[in-house]
């Protein structure tokens, strides 16, 4: 199996290569070559398995440069109920991802079970496993350079805290996260861990990383890497639980279902994306966003037009105000039949500050991909997490009531709905109390983070200062 740049400018790669590289040299993100397909039988031989066990048959469709016995290994060590049982019972541990059937025919799959209580520690712990494993066996050390709107960066921190030959350095907006989500990352006091707030929006974050990635020289000798979904061993971590969701709530292949999945940078919804054109039997890909409705436009009228950061709204659901989601870049990919000057051309526009409108045979095409797509507001968010502690008891974050809502908007009751969970309410406590009256229930351990001495440094939209403070860290 090798990987290709979206932009077409980059060598063929193997695996192992990829996940070091993170963005390709050419500015595009990597893809396999094809992608494997299962068909219904052998989705059916799949049914009875463990996470783990799917986990590996997944991961070895896609990788052939580790032996199987190693990434046997990291699977096996990756997921287990100690790391994903941290605010689940012991039962519910061992699936890893449970699902939770809230009314017929509308299931949430829990997938903030990890050691950062978001979805994105099933794919950030693998790699945090991957990535000392290859290290160490090309005995070279990695500079992990990312940028987070609230849940990447914790969950990256926390999985790399520690690991040999790795450094993180993580950029965040200043004073834009939750109070609970700042404090999980900057309490941190690992030497390998750098916490860099910038004065700015996500996307000015994510800019930089991009800008120090683009910049070939500087990239490789300061051995710089991404951690953040351009990385495709994100994507393809995240790929396993739609699988094991779907096995969960069928009962036979020839079953289809629908999946709403809360989007910001359009990495785990790429993800189900891939695992759709896997064979997956998945219907319809609900793309659910919130007031930063950049990707609702798009799949509603095929205007791909990013916002500056003046015009992106702090909501609620923080970890979704992003306006120019950088694995979309994936999805037009493919849309494009993978024509890399075709996709060229459209990013043309939009590196310059533009946009770009999709001809009428592409737009059609979206109706073959499955995607459609939803917006919501602060008040249905609040409105949600309301009447649904109210009706089943269960509170959820503010993003996945993004996500509820969206699905409620496509929601067929013939078919079955499944809708990703984002992030433990706990992550979120004014807008849990503002819905419910209440705060929720913290783990012991966790009731006085805001409390812990933080560690960071705060710095303009500046590409050199950030460069200045990696060579001086290096």
């Amino acid at each position: 199996m090798k990987y290709i740049s979206t932009r077409g400018g980059s060598p063929k790669l193997s695996f192992s290569d990829v996940l070091l590289t993170g963005l390709a040299p050419d500015g595009g993100l990597y893809l396999p070559e094809t992608y494997p397909k299962f068909s219904n039988s052998s989705l059916e031989q799949l049914r009875a398995k463990s996470y783990q066990e799917l986990a590996l048959i997944i991961f070895q469709t896609f990788i052939d440069d580790i032996p199987v016995n190693d990434l046997k290994e990291i699977v096996y060590k990756t997921y287990t109920k100690e790391v994903y049982g941290y605010a689940r019972s012991n039962q519910d541990a061992e699936q890893i991802t449970p699902t939770l059937e809230l009314d017929e025919n509308l299931y949430l799959l829990s997938l903030s079970n990890g050691p950062t209580l978001a979805f994105k520690d099933i794919a950030m712990q693998f790699l945090g496993h991957m990535f000392e494993y290859v290290l160490g066996r090309k005995n070279q050390t990695l500079n992990i350079l990312g940028a987070t709107s609230g849940d990447t960066g914790s969950a990256a921190e926390y999985a790399m805290r520690g690991k040999e030959g790795v450094k993180v350095f993580m950029l965040s907006p200043h004073k834009k996260m939750s109070t609970f989500q700042t404090a999980q990352m900057f309490s941190l006091q690992d030497e390998n861990i750098f916490n860099i707030a910038i004065e700015g929006v996500f996307d000015d974050c994510q800019d930089i990383v991009k800008a120090v990635s683009n910049d070939l020289a500087f990239k490789n000798k300061n051995k710089i890497g991404a951690v953040n979904s351009i990385n495709w061993g994100r994507i393809l971590a995240q790929i396993v639980y739609y699988f094991k969701g779907y096995l969960d709530i069928t009962s036979s292949s020839k079953e289809v279902i629908d999946v709403t999945v809360p989007t910001g940078n359009f990495g785990n919804i790429c993800a189900g994306h891939i695992a759709r054109m896997m064979g997956l039997p998945i219907r319809k890909l609900v793309v659910a966003t919130n007031e930063n409705d950049v990707l609702d436009e798009f799949f509603k009228t095929g205007n791909y037009a990013p916002r500056g950061s003046s015009r992106t709204f702090q909501t609620s659901s923080p970890s979704m105000d992003i306006s120019k989601a950088s694995n979309f870049e994936r999805f037009i990919f493919d849309l494009l039949d993978r024509d890399s000057e075709a996709l060229k051309k459209l990013w043309l526009e939009i590196d310059k500050g533009r946009s770009f409108q999709l001809n009428a045979k592409s737009f059609k095409r979206i109706q073959d991909f499955g995607f459609v797509s939803s917006s919501s507001k602060h008040e249905n968010r609040i409105q949600l997490i309301a009447n649904f502690y109210k009706k089943y008891n269960v509170i959820m974050d503010t993003h996945t009531a993004d996500g509820i809502k969206a699905a409620l908007d496509h929601f067929d009751s013939r078919v079955p709905m499944m809708v990703l969970e984002t992030a433990l309410p706990i992550k979120f406590e004014e807008s849990i109390e503002e819905a419910i009256g209440k705060k929720p229930e913290r783990p012991e351990q966790l009731k006085n983070i805001e409390a812990l001495t933080q560690r960071y440094e705060v710095f303009g939209n500046d590409v050199d200062q950030i460069k200045s403070f990696i060579e001086a860290n290096n």
